[in-house]
């Protein structure tokens, strides 16, 4: 299970360093794409396969999301770990999330999100002026 959040610095080759708790878990290979909110996403290689089976299930016949499948797919990458526990981002990545130096990197259960620390802090101010709100809502669902 992929959870936590973790503050890490990009270098000045634009390597991120994964922790060593999601390195166990997703391996040394695995999927790099544009995520929503301008963060990224990782998927180990079969939760990217999942997830690309989904997408090809969708009505490809619809612009909207022609063109969301489009965006996804063409912006994913297939990274490697070094020894050190260290990948690149690929320039046109770090420029869509606009990392700079400061990288918040996230657990959701089966993926990671990367932000900046600006973008990360944006959204947390709203994630938690809406919390609450949120639980009663999901708390309706049970």
């Amino acid at each position: 299970m992929l959870i936590g959040e973790y503050t890490h610095n990009l270098d000045s080759k634009g390597r991120l360093i994964l922790p060593s708790k999601f390195r166990d878990e997703i391996g040394d290979r695995f999927i790099i794409t544009c995520g929503l909110e301008n963060s990224l996403t990782i998927y180990t290689e079969s939760g990217w396969e999942e997830y690309v089976e989904k997408l090809h299930s969708l009505p490809f016949h619809k612009g909207d999301i022609r063109a969301f499948v489009r965006f996804v797919l063409s912006k994913a990458n297939q990274v490697e770990t070094d020894k050190m526990g260290r990948f690149t981002i690929p320039p046109n990545l770090r420029k869509f999330a606009e990392l700079k130096k400061e990288v918040i990197i996230t657990g959701l259960n089966d993926r990671i999100e990367l932000w900046s620390s600006e973008k990360w802090e944006e959204y947390l101010k709203t994630a938690k002026e809406n919390y609450e709100n949120e639980a009663e809502v999901i708390g309706e669902l049970e």
